[in-house]
């Protein structure tokens, strides 16, 4: 289901959430890497803490307090509505340090708070991968109808490319760059070893001519051999004598001890020539 959502959502230009099983759930901000917007409260303890450390007592930081644009209600408790702010906020809901006490003891310096450090967000925004890069590289040119159809066609393209990817977990770049390293050796490793199978098969081709020849020429040859190398009976042989010896010069480049028999170079020929076509 989510395989089939995600291709109609590429399809469709909608967007696709990358890790649906991430452990728990996210706003909109955490997901997308954001800042959080500082809430109601949170920006009212930051101006107070910025008007503090200019004030004497605690009139003067209310009418600092109002300098700032914040609007003031006096009751039970003090209650503060920031600029172009919906509502108010008591000041006994800001925290320990907020109190109408906590603030005399800061102005008079008998209370020290640390200073407040931005933290990070809480989910780091992903690494734009190869989904990202999907979602945003079909760019048709051209006629209205053949945009038209380029849109359709690639993002079509796009959502089987998506696909491929995440079944074969390859959303992730260094994922991608190891499988494809992975490919190219492989590549190169059928290619070296085809290298060797188009030396041998020429080899096995001529070997075995070699091995038809030096048996058809052996009687003439162990004859030539009798007749005490007779320069008669070499004339009268002469081609098929030097065939003979061609034949063992190539055994012996080869550096044969024993001659293989034609039915075993056959089947290695055939074994090599199967193995070839699988490369290819």
């Amino acid at each position: 289901m989510r395989r089939l959502s995600d291709q109609i959502c590429l399809e469709k230009g909608l967007s696709i959430i990358e890790k649906p099983g991430l452990s728990k759930g996210y706003n909109r901000h955490e997901y997308l890497g954001e800042i959080k917007p500082p809430s109601v409260r949170e920006q009212l303890r930051d101006l107070i803490d910025s008007v503090i450390p200019v004030c004497k007592n605690y009139d003067e930081f209310l009418a600092a307090f109002e300098a700032k644009g914040v609007e003031i209600k006096r009751g039970k408790q003090l209650s503060f509505k920031l600029p172009g702010g919906k509502k108010f906020s008591r000041q006994d809901t800001l925290g320990d340090d907020y109190t109408f006490e906590a603030i005399l003891e800061r102005i008079s310096g008998k209370r020290i708070i640390a200073p407040k450090t931005k933290t990070a967000p809480i989910h780091q925004p992903p690494q734009d991968n190869l989904l990202t890069q999907i979602q945003r590289c079909v760019v048709p040119k051209g006629s209205p109808g053949y945009d038209r159809w380029a849109a359709v066609f690639n993002i079509k393209q796009l959502a089987k490319t998506f696909n491929f990817l995440q079944e074969n977990n390859l959303l992730e770049y260094d994922k991608l760059s190891e499988k494809a390293q992975q490919a190219k050796d492989d590549f190169n490793a059928i290619s070296a070893r085809i290298k060797v199978i188009d030396v041998r098969l020429p080899e096995i081709t001529s070997l075995q001519r070699h091995i038809g020849t030096y048996s058809k020429t052996k009687d003439i040859y162990a004859e030539y051999k009798k007749s005490n190398w007779s320069k008669k009976f070499y004339a009268e042989n002469k081609e098929k004598i030097e065939l003979h010896k061609s034949a063992k010069k190539a055994f012996d480049a080869l550096g044969l001890a024993k001659l293989p028999t034609i039915k075993t170079l056959q089947t290695e020929y055939a074994a090599l020539e199967s193995e070839k076509n699988l490369c290819g």
